[in-house]
C-alpha cells in the first residue's frame, strides 16, 4: 500500500506539471520527463506488483492445499522485489533509463529482475509439484502463463550491451527494437497486469460472493484463446509507422479476434453474482470487484477498437491512448487490489473492518475520479486527434502551429488532476480504514493447525481438460507454447533487417556528438512527450514533412519513435531553426513558443559532456553493427570536442554566452540539428 500511495502521487504530480508547467520547478530530478517512468513503473511493477504476488501466494496454498514451497524463497522473493523497486526510486531520477516503455530500468536492475522472477517461479512450481490437490483450478492456471510469459518477455526484451556501470544499448535496432519493445509492452499489460489479475479474479470473486464460478467449460475457452492470441497482439501499436506492413495487419487482425475471449472473462465474473446481487447492498466490497469488472470490458472493448488502422489514425500519439490505459489500471487493476485488500486483511487478522461506511465512501469517490480522469482524457484525445489533422479544401492545415492543439486542451488537463486527487482522496481513506482494523485486531491470536486431506488423486475421467489440470508439467509445456509461436512468427522475420532496408536510402550513423546528445535527450525523457516517426497521413505529412522510413531509424539503438505527442513530432527537426533557437528552447521554451507547457531544462548549460565515454559507446556500436571507421572509433573524443566547438562558436556569435563547447546544450543542440538530415530520402 505505501508503494501505491507513491505511484498515484507521482501520477497527480506529473499530471500537475502537463496543466501547470511551473509545477516542474526547474529541478532535473522531478522533472515531467523522468517523473513520468517513475510513475508508470512504481504503478505496475510496485502497485499492481506487490497485489498479485500477495494475492499468488495467498490463494496457491489455499487451492493447491500446500503450504508454499520455501518460506526462504518467499522471503527473497519480497525483499529482493522491494529492492529493485527501490532501485527503480534512486535510479529514474536521476535520468538512468533505457527509454523503452515499461522497461526502462537499466542493465543491472534488469539483471536482479530476472534473479527473482527464477525465485519466484521456482517457489511457485515447486508448491505446485508438492501440491495435496492434483487438480489445478482455473486461478492457477492464470499463474502459470504469468510466470511463464513475463519471464520470456523480460529476458528477450532487455538484451543489451552495457557501455558503462548503468548505460547500455539494445542489441535491436530501428524496425527491429519498435517490434520487440511493443512485443513487450503490449504484453507486460497482457501478462502482468491482466491474466494475473483474471487469476485473482477467479479466486476472490467466487469466494467474496460465496458461490461457484458461473462456467467452468467458459473459463477453459477464455484461458487458452487469451494467451494464444493476446501475444500476437503488440504491432497495434506501431500501426502507420515503418514497420513492415504484414506485421501491423497481423497485429491488427489479432487484437480484433481479442474482443470476444477478453469479454469472456468478463461475463463469466460477473455471471458469478448471479444471485448474489443482493451483496451490493450488505457486502459493499462487491462493488469493487463489479467495477473492476465492468472496467475490465470497457478496456477491452476500447483496446480492439483503437487497434482498427482508421481509429488509431486519429487516437493513436493522443491523450484518448492516457484515458485508455488508465480506465484499465485504476478501474480493473486497481478496483480489483481494493476489493482483494478489503477481503483478506479481516480474515488475516482475524477481526472486522473498522467501517464499512469508510469502504463505501472510498468505492463513490474513486470511481467519481477514474470517470472524471477518463472522460476527460478520451474528450482531449478526440479534440487533438481533430485538430492535428483538420485540413482545408485547398490542402492546408487549419492549426498549423501545433501549440494551438496544446492550448486547447489544458482545461482538461486540470480535469484530469481533479480526477486523479480524488482517486488518492479515496485510497486515503482505505489506509486509514486499514490501519484501524490492523489495530483492533486480537493481539493475541491462537494458531489453529489443519488436517489436509490429498484429494483428486484417485479420480478416473475421461474429460481431457481435467486430465490435463492434473498435469502440471504438461500444462505449463503447453501454455509456453501457446505465447512462443505467436512471438516467433512476429519477430524472427524483421530481425532480418537488410530484407526490409532500401540500399539507395541507407543514412549515415550519428557523429560522436550527436550520440552525446542523443543520450542526453534519452536522460531527460523527451521522448516521453515528442515522437520521431512521422505517418504517412496525410495531415502528418503536410505538417511534418516526408513520411519516416525503414532506413532513417535503422541504427537507432534504442529506437525513438515514441507513443505520445504533447508536443510535435521532431522527425524532420534538424535545421528547421538555428542553434540559437534551441539554445533558447531549453533554457526558456516560453521564450520561443509563448503559452508552451514544455519544462526549462537550465541544468544543460552548467554540466559537462562526458567526451571520454564516447570512445566506448562508438565501440560497442560498432560491434553491433553500425558502419563506424575504425579512425572514428579511436577518436571520437576529438572528433565531439571539434564539432562541439563549431556549435559554440555560432551560439556565441549568435548572442549566447561563452564558452559553451563543452556543456551539454551544445550536444544536445548537435543531435537535434541532426534529425532528418542524414538519409537521401528526404
Amino acid at each position: 500500500m505505501i508503494w501505491a500511495g507513491a505511484a498515484f502521487l507521482f501520477g497527480l504530480i506529473a499530471a500537475l506539471q502537463l496543466a501547470y508547467w511551473p509545477m516542474n520547478a526547474n529541478l532535473e530530478w522531478i522533472t515531467f520527463g523522468r517523473l513520468r517512468p517513475l510513475h508508470t513503473n512504481a504503478a505496475i511493477f510496485a502497485f499492481a506488483g506487490n497485489a498479485i504476488f500477495a494475492g499468488i501466494y495467498h490463494s496457491s496454498q489455499r487451492l493447491l492445499k500446500t503450504r508454499m514451497f520455501s518460506d526462504v524463497l518467499s522471503k527473497m522473493h519480497f525483499w529482493g522485489w522491494q529492492l529493485i523497486i527501490l532501485s527503480a526510486a534512486i535510479t529514474l531520477p536521476l535520468g538512468y533509463t533505457q527509454s523503452k516503455e515499461y522497461a526502462e530500468l537499466e542493465w543491472p536492475i534488469d539483471i536482479a529482475i530476472t534473479v527473482v522472477w527464477v525465485i519466484f517461479a521456482v517457489n511457485f512450481f515447486g508448491t505446485i509439484r508438492q501440491r495435496r490437490e492434483k487438480h489445478m483450478y482455473v486461478a492457477i492456471w492464470f499463474y502459470i502463463a504469468t510466470i511463464i510469459t513475463v519471464a520470456v518477455l523480460h529476458i528477450v526484451n532487455s538484451i543489451e550491451i552495457p557501455v558503462g556501470m548503468l548505460q547500455s544499448y539494445p542489441v535491436y535496432a530501428g524496425i527491429q527494437d519498435a517490434l520487440v519493445q511493443w512485443w513487450y509492452g503490449h504484453n507486460a499489460v497482457a501478462f502482468f497486469l491482466t491474466t494475473p489479475f483474471l487469476g485473482l479474479m477467479y479466486y476472490y470473486i467466487p469466494k467474496a460472493a460465496n458461490r461457484p464460478v458461473y462456467s467452468y467449460r467458459l473459463s477453459i475457452v477464455h484461458f487458452w484463446s487469451l494467451v494464444f492470441i493476446y501475444i500476437w497482439a503488440g504491432p497495434h501499436h506501431l500501426l502507420y509507422t515503418s514497420l513492415p506492413e504484414w506485421a501491423q495487419t497481423l497485429g491488427m487482425i489479432f487484437s480484433v479476434m481479442l474482443w470476444a475471449p477478453s469479454w469472456g472473462g468478463m461475463i463469466n465474473g460477473l455471471l458469478t453474482l448471479k444471485g448474489s446481487w443482493h451483496l451490493l447492498r450488505t457486502e459493499p466490497l462487491i462493488k469493487f470487484f463489479v467495477a473492476a469488472l465492468t472496467f475490465y470490458g470497457m478496456s477491452t472493448f476500447e483496446g480492439p477498437l483503437l487497434s482498427i488502422k482508421s481509429v488509431s489514425a486519429l487516437g493513436h500519439y493522443t491523450d484518448w491512448i492516457v484515458g485508455h490505459v488508465h480506465a484499465g489500471a485504476l478501474g480493473w487493476n486497481g478496483f480489483l487490489s481494493f476489493g482483494m485488500i478489503y477481503y483478506l486483511v479481516p480474515r488475516l487478522w482475524k477481526t472486522e473492518l473498522y467501517s464499512k461506511k469508510l469502504l463505501e465512501n472510498h468505492f463513490w469517490i474513486s470511481l467519481t475520479g477514474v470517470l472524471l480522469y477518463y472522460i476527460s482524457m478520451v474528450v482531449a484525445g478526440i479534440t487533438q486527434g481533430l485538430m492535428w489533422r483538420a485540413v482545408t479544401p485547398e490542402g492546408q492545415l487549419v492549426y498549423p502551429d501545433f501549440i494551438e492543439t496544446v492550448v486547447r486542451i489544458v482545461p482538461l488537463y486540470w480535469v484530469r488532476a481533479l480526477g486523479g486527487g480524488l482517486f488518492i482522496i479515496g485510497f486515503m481513506m482505505m489506509a486509514y480504514n486499514i490501519y484501524k482494523t490492523i489495530r483492533k485486531a486480537p493481539k493475541a491470536v491462537e494458531q489453529t493447525s489443519y488436517e489436509v486431506q490429498r484429494t483428486g488423486f484417485d479420480e478416473q475421467t475421461q474429460d481431457t481438460h481435467r486430465k490435463l489440470e492434473g498435469m502440471g508439467f504438461t500444462f505449463s509445456v503447453l501454455a509456453f507454447l501457446a505465447i512462443i509461436v505467436g512471438s516467433v512468427i512476429e519477430i524472427y522475420p524483421t530481425l532480418s533487417l537488410h530484407k526490409y532496408v532500401n540500399p539507395a536510402n541507407i543514412v549515415e550513423p550519428h557523429t560522436p556528438l550527436e550520440i552525446a546528445g542523443r543520450d542526453i535527450y534519452i536522460r531527460e525523457g523527451c521522448y516521453v512527450c515528442h515522437s520521431q516517426q512521422i505517418r504517412p497521413i496525410a495531415s502528418e505529412v503536410l505538417r511534418y514533412g516526408n513520411a519516416s522510413t525503414v532506413e532513417e531509424s535503422m541504427y537507432d539503438r534504442p529506437f525513438q519513435w515514441g507513443s505520445k505527442r504533447t508536443g510535435p513530432d521532431l522527425a524532420r527537426l534538424g535545421k528547421k531553426y538555428p542553434n540559437l533557437w534551441h539554445y533558447s528552447h531549453m533554457i526558456d521554451p516560453r521564450a520561443v513558443t509563448p503559452k508552451s507547457i514544455m519544462p526549462s531544462y537550465p541544468w544543460l548549460v552548467e554540466k559537462n559532456t562526458d567526451f571520454l565515454v564516447l570512445r566506448k559507446k562508438l565501440s560497442v556500436m560498432n560491434k553491433l553493427g553500425v558502419p563506424y571507421d575504425s579512425e572514428v572509433v579511436a577518436n571520437a573524443d576529438i572528433h565531439a570536442q571539434k564539432q562541439a566547438q563549431e556549435i559554440a562558436a555560432d551560439l556565441e556569435s549568435n548572442g549566447a554566452p561563452k564558452g559553451l563547447a563543452k556543456k551539454e546544450i551544445v550536444a544536445l543542440i548537435a543531435y537535434l540539428q541532426s534529425l532528418g538530415q542524414k538519409g537521401k530520402a528526404q
